[in-house]
């Protein structure tokens, strides 16, 4: 059973920063592209950056330059580093194995306000 927890999230000023992690179980992590999501009220579901098995990254929109992604497969753990803060960036904050959202697990809020 595919299980994924994120955490590290919390109350951060603009122009912050917070690294997020995710432990993932029940499946082999390792040989899984992995997604960063995010919702909000207003925007719903959005994608925020992948990385392959391969490590490769992808980012999408205004994470761009600002987050960086990584994954330890000895540890089953996916992380995500958000630098630069914007209260734009507030949202509960998933993990998922790329193209399956459905199954996101439990996510952490971040808000950025001052």
């Amino acid at each position: 059973d595919v299980q994924l927890q994120a955490c590290g999230g919390g109350l951060v000023q603009p122009g912050g920063s917070l690294r997020l992690s995710c432990v993932a179980s029940g499946y082999a992590f390792k040989n899984f592209a992995m997604s960063w999501l995010r919702q909000t009220q207003g925007k719903g579901l959005e994608r925020v950056a992948d990385i392959m098995n391969d490590d490769k990254t992808a980012y999408v929109g205004s994470a761009k330059g600002r987050f960086t992604i990584s994954r330890d497969n000895a540890k089953n753990t996916l992380y995500l580093q958000m630098n630069s803060l914007k209260p734009d960036d507030t949202a509960v904050y998933y993990c998922s194995r790329r193209g399956d959202q459905g199954r996101r697990g439990q996510g952490t809020q971040v808000t950025v306000s001052s």
